[in-house]
């Protein structure tokens, strides 16, 4: 007799990445086929206001895949907290991963991060391309310049002591996610997660990691708007008024009157 599989919610945040949604097909299901051991699989795809056939290409590639699947659709472009924030209400997972849509990291990766929450008992696992051991490939350096900085900044000021910050790439256990709330709607939400979670006595656990520079399509950061958003992020970290109280993001009913979700669309096995 065999044990049930650990459930492992991923959820991916899109935004007119209606070119790239078959290369985040063949690296989903070949983690699938990585995992099949020890997980079973939930993808919680997030439509962030896409202006593009993104819902209709995921809809198309996944419908088929043998895997339980959702997508989440925003009405327009709310950011990648945000995504976060709508993808987590409805994920079921014991395990909850976070990645990007156009495959920086290997979605192969995340064995890997799983590997570490097991390995270490901690309740966060983070990609870290900065790490001594991490690297980076073909990343513009502006970005990499900004990274590095805002991550030099969050170590000085964070209780968690980290190589890497910003990278979205990452498990939780579902405590984490229950527990530990952000107000954040852009990129600046992968470092106030983390700070939160410091603060509420989580740990945090680093794998090095490549980050790659992504093969299709174009980054849609936000250049000025996320260095002051990180700037802001440390000035409200320093003041301690930064998020952390507990929030209730798993699960609960959607209703027409939420202002985070337009539409929610559940499509795949059931």
């Amino acid at each position: 007799m065999t044990s049930a599989l650990q459930l492992v919610s991923i959820v991916v945040p899109i935004f007119n990445e209606e070119d790239g949604i078959g290369q985040l097909r063949e690296k989903l299901m070949k983690l699938r086929a990585l995992l099949a051991e020890s997980f079973s699989l939930e993808f919680i795809f997030v439509d962030d206001g896409s202006k593009d056939l993104t819902v209709q290409r995921l809809q198309e590639h996944f419908a088929g895949a043998g895997v339980p699947f959702q997508i989440v659709v925003h009405g327009r472009n709310l950011g990648v907290g945000a995504a976060f924030r709508s993808g987590f209400h409805v994920c079921t997972g014991k395990v909850i991963c976070t990645i990007d849509a156009d495959c920086s990291y290997s979605p192969e990766g995340l064995k890997l991060l799983l590997a570490a929450l097991d390995a270490t008992r901690a309740d966060i696992a983070v990609a870290s391309p900065y790490h001594p051991d991490g690297g980076v490939e073909g990343v513009p350096r502006w970005r990499l310049a900004l990274s590095r900085r805002c991550s030099a900044l969050y170590r000085w000021a964070s209780p968690l002591k980290l190589y890497t910050y910003t990278s979205i790439f990452r498990a939780y256990r579902a405590e984490v996610i229950r527990n530990v709330s952000f107000t954040s709607d852009g990129f600046v939400s992968a470092a106030e997660i983390l700070l939160a979670a410091g603060r509420q006595g989580y740990t945090v656990t680093e794998v090095p990691m490549v980050l790659r520079a992504r093969a299709i399509g174009h980054s849609k950061m936000k250049v000025l708007r996320t260095i002051l958003s990180h700037m802001r992020m440390l000035a409200r970290f320093a003041s301690g008024s930064a998020a952390s109280s507990k929030s209730d993001l798993l699960p609960r009913k959607q209703t027409q009157s939420d202002s985070q979700f337009s539409q929610v669309k559940h499509i795949g096995e059931t």
